[in-house]
Parts: C-alpha cells; sequence; structure tokens
C-alpha cells in the first residue's frame, strides 16, 4: 500500500482531511457572508454581485464543485474518526478525555449533521430554487437576477428565517471548536499560541453568526424591504 492511501486511512491522516477541509469550508462561510451582507448596500450592488456569479460559471461551478467535496469529505472523516473514538473509548483513559471535553467538540459530529442538512436546504432554496421555482423569474430593471427581492421573499417567512439563524447558531458553535481542532490537527496550535487560537476561533464564531443573522432579522423586522 502506497504512503497516501495508508495515511488517509490513518486517524492522522482523517485529521488532516478534516483540517484541510474545514480552512476551505470557514473561508468559504466569510466569503459568504460578504456577499451576502450586501444586500445592506441596496438592490444594485447585490444584484451586480449575484449577476457576476451567475455570468462566470468558469469561478462559480468549479467552487460549487470544490465546496460539496470539501463537504462530503469533511463529513466523511468526522463520521469515521467518530466511529474510530467510540471503539476507542473501551479503554480506561478514554474516560477522562470524554468527560473533560468540551460540549462543542462532543456534539461535532451531530451539529455538523445538522449544518449539512441545513446547507441542502439552503442550497435547494435559493441555488437551485426547487422549494420556490418562482424566484427564477424574479429580474430586476436590466434584467439581471434580482437577488435583492429574492433574498426580501425569502426571509419573509418566519419558519425559514428562524430555522436559518438556529443553524447558522449551530454552525457558529461548531466553528467555535472546529477552527481550534484544524490548527491542532496541523500542529499549529501550542501552548504559546493555543489561548490566542481558541480566542479567535470564539471572535470568528460569533461575527459569523452576527453577519449571517442581520439579514433575515433585518428583512423580519422591516429594516430591508
Amino acid at each position: 500500500m502506497s504512503v497516501v492511501p495508508r495515511l488517509i486511512k490513518s486517524s492522522l491522516g482523517k485529521k488532516y482531511l478534516m483540517a484541510i477541509t474545514g480552512i476551505g469550508l470557514f473561508l468559504f462561510v466569510m466569503g459568504h457572508m460578504l456577499g451576502n451582507l450586501q444586500i445592506f448596500l441596496g438592490p444594485e450592488a447585490i444584484n451586480r454581485y449575484g449577476h457576476f456569479l451567475q455570468t462566470t460559471p468558469e469561478i462559480l461551478w468549479p467552487a460549487r464543485i470544490g465546496l460539496l467535496v470539501f463537504v462530503l469529505i469533511h463529513v466523511a472523516a468526522g463520521m469515521a474518526l467518530t466511529i474510530e473514538n467510540r471503539q476507542a473509548r473501551e479503554q480506561q483513559y478514554e474516560v477522562k478525555r470524554v468527560l473533560d471535553a468540551s460540549m462543542a467538540s462532543r456534539t461535532m459530529l451531530v451539529s455538523g449533521c445538522v449544518v449539512f442538512a441545513f446547507v441542502a436546504f439552503h442550497l435547494a432554496h435559493y441555488t437551485l430554487m426547487t422549494i420556490h421555482p418562482e424566484f427564477r423569474d424574479l429580474h430586476d430593471a436590466q434584467g439581471r437576477h434580482d437577488v435583492y427581492r429574492m433574498m426580501i421573499f425569502g426571509f419573509s417567512n418566519e419558519y425559514v428565517s428562524v430555522f436559518y439563524i438556529l443553524s447558522i447558531g449551530l454552525l457558529c458553535y461548531h466553528l467555535s471548536h472546529g477552527v481550534g481542532a484544524m490548527f491542532q490537527s496541523l500542529g499549529l496550535k501550542n501552548e504559546v499560541y493555543a489561548a490566542r487560537i481558541d480566542r479567535f476561533a470564539q471572535v470568528a464564531a460569533v461575527a459569523i453568526f452576527a453577519g449571517y443573522a442581520a439579514v433575515p432579522l433585518s428583512v423580519m423586522s422591516g429594516v430591508i424591504q
């Protein structure tokens, strides 16, 4: 067996895969948030942004495919590690590790699966538009897809907005531990930087939650209309 397959099958290899894909997903979450926040600049800004993405398939489709691959690898590696950890938990030294673990780290698999379900719903809602096919007929005065009106219409549904906010909260709870775990898996988290990395993870999680939640809350409150 060559080195690469052997590494991937090992616990260390799975942790590397989770860390690398986690970094990619974290960067996507940040970029997507910045794109969404353009709704506060008005219809022109967000519609221009959406039009740019739709008219550059050489960027859009590799990003979509890459995102899907990263999500699948991240979830698969996480599930495999969880199974391995449960099997190893029969040993006494694992008992203390579980008791000492944070709630976020102990619920990583559950939160990750719920977030995955949310991503699937979000893609069906706004990207594939299978839930609201009428979104495809929304166009602004320049003939571009009216992302502004689509987002307002979508988030005007209180159930959708509440589910969105709760899912983003769970995602950020996941990130509050996952970001630090990424650094640790890559061997970059030591006693000197551990506290700073953990603080960065917590601040980033709060900032991401605030950025994403601001849009549906603004729509429901009438700030954006």
